[in-house]
């Protein structure tokens, strides 16, 4: 008996899917592949082994993979508890979560800055300034990069049968026995691709780095700002040839997780 949804059918719906990726990603990605194409190879070369330019893609994927490590076990604690803990003031807490979704990155990266220095709020609880320092890019990517665990980890967590747990309790296993052979391994799919997710906007942010980084090279100057800063001097090509070097990077992070959560999700069924 032919099903009949509500879509139109695999030709015309596909078409639409490859015209719409095709336009909004494939198109603009490929004039940048291209812009950067244009540079000579010794340049090149010169290009991505300057020390400036190192410097920055260690602090950028140094500083990213850290906050996106800390978000993974932070962000899969709130998760739990938004899915596991009734909590009176629930869509508070959510609309928490998603805030950095919805505010700009450059007021984010505004109001961090004036927090994390030596007068700022938490600059006077610390005693120390925390803005224009590796820690304190760490705290904004952290901050942009919580509500992707989050969001990544919460649906994991709802498909969990709390009876599974407690028949596992019965059998003698203790809690942390428990999380370790019966929670967890069915949350690494999830907690991965949101580490992923976290990480790979870690490494691209701006708006919200720009201004707590204090973009001094070699101490905190991060691989965006170099893109702005090429684009500013006209140097399209160099601009293209480092914003390519950001999307393999991210690309293949991404590609790795999937990998990783699909063979992860097939293991566990």
């Amino acid at each position: 008996m032919r099903r009949f949804g509500v879509l139109p059918g695999f030709g015309p719906t596909l078409g639409f899917v490859v015209t719409y990726l095709g336009l909004l990603v494939l198109i603009p990605l490929t004039a940048l592949v291209v812009t950067a194409a244009g540079m000579e190879p010794h340049r090149l070369w010169r290009l991505f082994t300057d020390p400036r330019v190192l410097s920055a893609f260690r602090l950028s994927f140094g500083v990213a993979f850290c906050a996106a490590a800390v978000n993974a076990v932070f962000g899969t604690l709130v998760a739990w508890v938004l899915v596991r803990h009734p909590l009176a003031l629930r869509g508070l807490v959510d609309a928490l979560v998603d805030l950095p979704f919805a505010l700009p990155t450059a007021v984010a990266g505004i109001t961090l800055t004036s927090a994390l220095l030596r007068d700022g709020v938490i600059g006077r609880l610390l005693g120390v300034q925390l803005a224009f320092t590796p820690v304190g890019i760490g705290l904004a990517l952290m901050f942009v990069g919580l509500p992707f665990v989050v969001r990544s980890v919460q649906p994991a967590i709802e498909e969990l049968r709390p009876e599974v747990e407690q028949s596992a309790q019965l059998l003698g296993a203790t809690p942390f026995h428990t999380f370790r052979r019966v929670i967890f391994p069915r949350l690494v799919p999830s907690i991965a691709t949101g580490f992923a997710i976290a990480f790979a906007r870690g490494i691209g942010e701006y708006g919200s780095v720009v201004f707590v980084s204090g973009n001094m090279p070699f101490k905190t100057e991060i691989v965006p700002l170099l893109i702005v800063s090429r684009l500013e001097q006209y140097d399209m090509e160099a601009a293209a040839a480092i914003a390519c070097g950001l999307l393999l990077i991210s690309f293949l992070t991404l590609l790795s997780v999937n990998i990783f959560a699909r063979h992860a999700a097939v293991g566990g069924h």
